[in-house]
């Protein structure tokens, strides 16, 4: 059995979660997103969802302590089991050797980078968050977001390249375009 470990990295706004869907569809493994799986708690009112609404909406991360309980939670459960493709997490070196010793040896076969203009993305996250009614997507946290992406989950871009594993794709344009791109970048990485 092929075991299809890859990572989606990129700005926020850039189309991860839309591209991720893509490919977890194409490979036959589950999209895990931190963010995600972070709003669906919030919707609840759990705990846990009480907890990150207050860190989010401040603009900054979730700490790593929590985010990777979750996501070892979530690698654990039987879906997971052919490969998965993680959408926010691991966001910095810390987070990296957390998932390392989660996985005990079975490493990432792919990073995928999708790479776009910060004021695109900002201007893409501003009309997303009209039509969908996200409170945490104001021009001032998103662009605090946009610094703390820099900051924090770049220096993982020359990381995941000394490895190897790094697919740089350019995430603007139609979705079916970076989509087509998104393929070409992991066929040839991967083989398949």
């Amino acid at each position: 059995m092929t075991v299809t470990r890859l990572l989606i990295i990129g700005p926020p706004g850039a189309g991860k979660g839309t591209q991720a869907t893509r490919i977890a569809e194409h490979y036959g493994i589950p999209a895990i997103s931190t963010g995600d799986i972070f709003r669906a708690n919030i919707k609840g009112q759990t705990e846990l969802g009480k907890q990150v609404q207050a860190i989010i909406e401040s603009g900054e991360l979730v700490p790593d302590s929590l985010t990777n309980e979750i996501v070892r939670d979530r690698l654990n459960q039987d879906d997971a089991v052919s490969g998965y493709l993680l959408d926010g997490y691991p966001r910095n070196v810390e987070q990296v050797q957390a998932l390392e010793e989660m996985v005990q040896g079975d490493s990432l076969n792919a990073v995928l980078l999708l790479e776009a203009d910060t004021d695109e993305v900002v201007a893409r996250l501003l009309k997303r968050a009209e039509l969908e009614g996200r409170a945490d997507d104001t021009e001032e946290v998103i662009r605090h977001r946009q610094d703390v992406y820099a900051e924090q989950t770049l220096p993982l871009v020359e990381l995941f390249e000394e490895r190897g594993i790094l697919v740089r794709v350019n995430g603007l344009g139609e979705i079916d375009e970076v989509a087509q791109r998104i393929s070409d970048g992991l066929t040839a990485k991967l083989g398949r």
